[in-house]
């Protein structure tokens, strides 16, 4: 669970947020996700965002019993036992398809017994769903329940562009107008003090960011998923490689190089609120704080320049 990880940081920290990315609910009884959350919401004082999703980990499928199962319907049907335990107070009986959550003969409000925690902010902490698939309809399920929206890291502008299409429709179904201040993206970034340091270190063969995208890689093949994953909607998956999805989902540079890069993005994924800076720390921590460092101060204020100058003209 990601909520062990950040449970260690909360001390160590004052102003920062923290988002689970994602809680793969169809493998917790909604019940456990439920207390888990909302005690680390309170351990944080509110510093929590529930990024939720269905998984995507086929050895957790296998793991959890779960591959022939229609995970999306899960992770549908936990997040409303979830809310309705945070909604309600016991005794409740809540049946559904996968999980049932009973507490009523134990329900006993003196000795403390069947209440379980609600979270710290109400009516509760915001929900975010992350989204990987061009059209994505968990981006669509994101406008409907009025979820914040994320696209992941490893796909093509275009695909991260059809994200935003298919929320934005679903949020004028539902009578809602979409803000795209609330869309986080994500995306693979390495800021250097020169181009030709960035290419280097971004295309090591031992490097983490080819470490990264072989692993993906070999999980795409094995699940027949590449056509969702390549650079342009017109591009033959077979030709896909560790290295062509470096070379196109990287955003690699000095600053003022990223920075463009960066505000090309924006362009063609029609804008959005929030940058999210994937980490790919584990094999050179220096250089990678260093990349964080540089994308702090000279990439974003550039950035919001450019834009701030672009809003104003």
């Amino acid at each position: 669970s990601p909520l062990l990880f950040m449970a260690t940081l909360i001390a160590r920290t004052r102003q920062i947020k923290f988002g689970t990315g994602v809680l793969c609910l169809p493998q917790y009884h909604p019940a456990v996700v439920a207390g888990y959350a909302a005690m680390f919401d309170h351990l944080s004082e509110g510093r929590f965002i529930m990024g939720i999703g269905p998984g995507g980990l086929p050895s957790d499928f296998e793991l959890f019993g779960v591959m022939d199962l229609d995970r999306n319907a899960m992770m549908i049907e936990s997040i409303d036992m979830i809310l309705k335990i945070w909604q309600t107070e016991p005794p409740y009986n809540i049946t559904n398809t996968f999980w049932n959550a009973r507490v009523e003969d134990w329900a006993v409000d003196k000795l403390g017994l069947g209440r379980m925690v609600k979270p710290f902010q109400k009516p509760h902490p915001p929900i975010a769903l992350s989204a990987l698939s061009p059209n994505s309809g968990t981006m669509r399920l994101a406008g409907n329940r009025d979820w914040d929206p994320i696209s992941a890291n490893f796909i093509g502008a275009w695909s991260v562009a059809s994200h935003w299409r298919v929320y934005e429709e679903e949020c004028k179904a539902q009578n809602r107008v979409a803000e795209n201040s609330r869309w986080r993206v994500a995306r693979s970034i390495f800021v250097a003090d020169s181009d030709q340091e960035a290419e280097k270190f971004v295309t090591n063969p031992g490097g983490s960011f080819m470490h990264y995208y072989e692993y993906l890689f070999d999980i795409f093949e094995r699940s027949e998923l590449k056509p969702a994953f390549v650079a342009n909607p017109g591009d033959d998956p077979s030709k896909l490689s560790p290295s062509r999805m470096v070379d196109s989902f990287v955003i690699r540079g000095d600053a003022q190089t990223v920075a463009n890069q960066l505000l090309e993005f924006h362009d063609q994924v029609g804008g959005f609120g929030t940058l999210l800076m994937t980490a790919h720390d584990w094999t050179d921590k220096v250089r990678m704080r260093r990349s964080m460092e540089l994308m702090a101060t000279e990439v974003i204020p550039c950035i919001n320049k450019a834009l701030h100058t672009s809003n104003t003209d």
